[in-house]
């Protein structure tokens, strides 16, 4: 079965896969999986399509669509110990965001208005505004394509980092089947830690607020950024985030006038889009149908009709125009299929 990949995406950009697979449970995607490893098939796992950039071309090989796999399962709540929840890779994440913030289990609220599935979370990382989902994940079972099992990771074995994991250093051999996490229990959020949130909440860096109050503010920021997935907003119509914030081996290699945000490792995090911003593109940068979105110079947009060759000439243009300015090469943040910024 062939599909369209681009009705797949958050960028609405991809040419057709040779195969499509739609399974709903763990074992039809693990059957899928094995079948297209017997032979050699090439295999793409998709999720929301929301961190990815797939070619023009498509896939030449098998797309298995991981969103038919639901089911949140409460197996613990504990006033000592929190709660202990586990989703299904396939779960829609803000909508699990919200189900915990409900229950006043605390911890990713400032992730709110994220698009993707739960599945995609701990490959990434995932952040935003001083939370990483990281600090939630108390395991993640995975298949493991090298050695044909199923393997579930302690949260100190994914190995994660700044927008990394070892699924992530190891592309192709881990598929996420499900994600447990552990939540503090409360009606206040996790301390906040990023100046611009606690600035619209009225707080102090490291005080709490409300949990509403948090998703409430945060998908409103979101969405003045263009980061809340929406249709009719050609802003949205991205990857959110397309280069990831260059960490840097010491101050002294921060450009003047940049964010600099210790890192415990002795590295500096600074800001791409203050850099892609002072590199001489603003907000709307570039002609045509492939332009930075009018409201965040870190997204990349489709204003209709952008091809994935369109938005690649725009990102190689910005990484180099930014090496060429400071000396600070760029690295692109969702998965490129089929792509390649260096030709």
């Amino acid at each position: 079965m062939t599909e369209l990949l681009a009705g797949h995406t958050t960028f609405s950009v991809g040419g057709p896969a040779r195969n499509w697979a739609a399974p709903t449970s763990e074992d039809e995607l693990i059957a899928v999986i094995v079948a297209a490893d017997r032979v050699g098939e090439p295999l793409l796992v998709l999720g929301g399509g929301s961190n990815v950039l797939i070619s023009d071309a498509g896939f030449d090989g098998t797309v298995v669509h991981t969103a038919g796999l639901r089911g949140v399962v409460t197996e613990d709540v504990a006033a000592c110990s929190g709660a202990f929840i586990t989703a299904a890779a396939g779960e829609p994440w803000d909508a699990f965001v919200a189900s915990t913030g409900a229950a006043e289990h605390v911890g990713i609220e400032a992730l709110s208005g994220i698009p993707g599935l739960v599945g995609a979370t701990p490959v990434q990382n995932v952040g935003a505004y001083g939370q990483e989902v990281s600090s939630t994940i108390a395991r993640t079972r995975t298949w493991d394509r090298k050695l044909h099992q199923i393997h579930t990771f302690s949260a100190v074995e994914c190995g994660f980092g700044y927008r990394d994991s070892r699924f992530k250093r190891e592309p192709g051999r881990w598929v996420v089947l499900a994600v447990s996490f552990q939540f503090a229990l409360g009606s206040l959020s996790a301390p906040i830690r990023y100046a611009e949130l606690a600035n619209r909440l009225g707080v102090e860096v490291g005080a709490r607020a409300p949990l509403a109050q948090v998703r409430e503010v945060v998908l409103e920021l979101r969405r003045g950024k263009g980061m809340v997935y929406d249709r009719a907003d050609h802003d949205s119509w991205s990857a959110g985030s397309f280069f990831t914030n260059p960490l840097l081996t010491g101050p002294s290699l921060v450009p003047e006038g940049a964010p600099a945000y210790p890192q415990p490792d002795g590295r500096v995090k600074t800001s791409a889009a203050w850099l892609i911003q002072h590199a001489g593109f603003g907000p709307g940068y570039g002609s045509g149908a492939a332009q930075l979105s009018s409201k965040h110079t870190l997204a990349l947009t489709n204003r209709g009709g952008a091809t994935a060759s369109d938005l690649v000439a725009l990102a190689r243009e910005i990484r180099d125009g930014v090496e060429t300015r400071f000396g600070i090469r760029l690295v692109p943040e969702p998965n490129l299929v089929g792509l390649s910024l260096d030709g």
